[in-house]
């Protein structure tokens, strides 16, 4: 076979993988943008615009926390941290700063004990964005608010905005099971008696 020949099937080759590999990166980064959601522009903009990086984090993410084994919280446990929500919630209006940051350590015990890692603040919110990316932005700021009373900054309107966005990762960390009627009714009587102080205006 002569060299000139060599040279054109293996730029023939080359045109064939590049043809076929297009698609299977579209499928990728597709995939990544309907799992991650937020997180994936988050990931974009951390990485100043690079595409490629921001999915080679979210892929490792997904490697290291997608196969993780979540475990299922009892009934009782699920009442008894619905009612510490609850009870920071109420004492919100007289110590923001105190509730904020009892739900930031609550959230990330109740991540821990579903089986979350948590030996970090970082690693927690990387693991609970594979299966949880459309509320973790509110876990995200709940966090950053929680850091920032304990180091003397509080604003009562960020720290209500940052209890409040929280909520939805909390509901999906200790959602009961259809079964559970009775926690439904408790849920509900509680959407209809929140605080005043958190209340959207």
């Amino acid at each position: 076979m002569s060299v000139t020949l060599i040279i054109l099937v293996a730029a023939l080759v080359a045109m064939v993988a590049l043809v076929f590999a297009r698609p299977v990166r579209q499928s990728s980064r597709d995939g990544l943008i309907s799992r991650f959601g937020p997180e994936y522009d988050r990931a974009v903009t951390r990485h100043r615009g690079d595409a490629k990086a921001a999915q080679w984090e979210l892929s490792e993410r997904l490697r290291r926390y997608g196969e993780l084994s979540i475990r299922a919280l009892t009934p009782e446990s699920r009442e008894q941290y619905a009612a510490r929500w609850s009870g920071l919630q109420e004492r919100f209006v007289e110590s923001p700063a105190l509730s904020v940051r009892e739900a930031d350590r609550l959230l990330a015990t109740l991540a821990a004990e579903r089986g979350y890692p948590a030996e970090s603040p970082e690693q927690l919110l990387e693991a609970l964005s594979v299966r949880h990316a459309q509320a973790i932005g509110g876990y995200r700021q709940l966090h950053t608010e929680a850091e920032r009373a304990r180091a003397g900054h509080v604003d009562t309107d960020r720290l209500r905005e940052a209890l409040l966005g929280a909520h939805p990762l909390f509901e999906e960390l200790v959602r009961a099971q259809p079964h559970d009627r009775a926690l439904r009714r408790r849920r509900q009587r509680q959407r209809h008696h929140r605080p005043a102080v958190l209340r959207s205006s």
